[in-house]
């Protein structure tokens, strides 16, 4: 890895200054000299990668992000390494030789575009760019674990034990701090036994789908076609990456789960929402076997506003 100061300089923006903007010459000069260029998070900013990275979330309930690779001819960007996490690779541009060790040590694999690889976490793996420069994409998986889910129901049924202070001279009866630690164990091993699982899966359920980055791109491009107008026969998509998923609610309520945020609405929008997460397009229109037009198109706008449809 080069020092950030070896391809970065700084700037001022309306009399701010700023650091760490990337220098093209610098940057230009490495890359003739074999280093490999990271362009990491692409998911924040590229939209077919956007695109992507929002509809693996949706099917793994994993979190993932999205990394690029450019390596001049010949080069390679690291030595044997392994990753914390899966790992798909697809090469784009030019070819690359990777070195994979499984159970049987290493051995090799040529990726060009077109074909794609998985890492399994902890796979030792190195590459190297062939006669080209060599341009490949990494989509990793940042996997929930069974026991980050249990600390967290643990941590639950642990803060509701008092933050009193342990018993004064409890070094010389270690008998009663004994019988405090006892006390307050099995207090949390009853809470831990009375946990209702079904309820805490819908709370995950409902904690991964309001936490994912937003997927607003063109949201000020629909903004002003609300401003201008939408009528019942607008043609309005699915924005992709972005779930529907209904929740009930106390109150004759429902929750609609939108990805980086919730909605809660009157329950007798459910079928009119319910068919909206069937579609990938529809109009205000479509909507009227379960709304009066007005209902619809006042539905429609509101979930346009939210991020969930965007104007055709």
């Amino acid at each position: 890895m080069l020092p950030e100061s070896s391809y970065t300089r700084g700037g001022t923006l309306a009399g701010k200054p700023l650091t760490g903007l990337i220098d093209p010459v610098r940057l230009l000069g490495l890359f003739d000299e074999g280093a490999t260029v990271v362009l990491q998070g692409l998911q924040r900013y590229h939209p077919p990668l956007a695109d992507l990275v929002a509809a693996l979330e949706l099917e793994l309930g994993h979190p993932c992000q999205a990394n690029a690779y450019l390596t001049p001819p010949g080069a390679q960007g690291f030595a044997v390494h392994s990753d914390s996490h899966d790992v798909f690779v697809f090469q784009t541009h030019g070819s690359k030789q990777w070195e994979v060790h499984g159970a049987d040590g290493p051995g090799d694999l040529l990726l060009e575009p077109g074909v794609v690889a998985y890492l399994p976490t902890g796979t030792p793996h190195a590459a190297r760019a062939q006669r080209t420069a060599s341009l490949h994409v990494t989509i990793g998986i940042n996997q929930l674990t069974w026991r980050a889910l249990v600390e967290r129901v643990v941590r639950d049924a642990v803060a509701q034990v008092p933050d009193d202070h342990l018993p004064a001279g409890w070094l010389d009866e270690p008998a009663d701090l004994s019988a405090g630690l006892g006390h307050h164990l099995r207090e949390v091993a009853d809470r831990l036994v009375a946990v209702d699982t079904d309820d805490r899966a819908d709370a995950e359920v409902r904690r991964f789908l309001t936490s994912r980055p937003p997927r607003s791109a063109g949201g000020l491009r629909d903004r002003v076609a609300l401003a201008d107008g939408i009528g019942p026969d607008s043609l309005l998509e699915r924005r992709a990456g972005v779930p529907c998923r209904l929740v009930d609610e106390p109150g004759d309520r429902i929750r609609v789960l939108l990805g980086d945020r919730s909605l809660v609405v009157p329950a007798r929008l459910r079928p009119a929402l319910e068919e909206v997460a069937r579609r990938e397009a529809l109009t205000a229109r479509d909507l009227v076997e379960h709304l009066d037009l007005e209902s619809a198109l006042v539905l429609t706008r509101r979930l346009v506003r939210e991020g969930l449809l965007r104007v055709g």
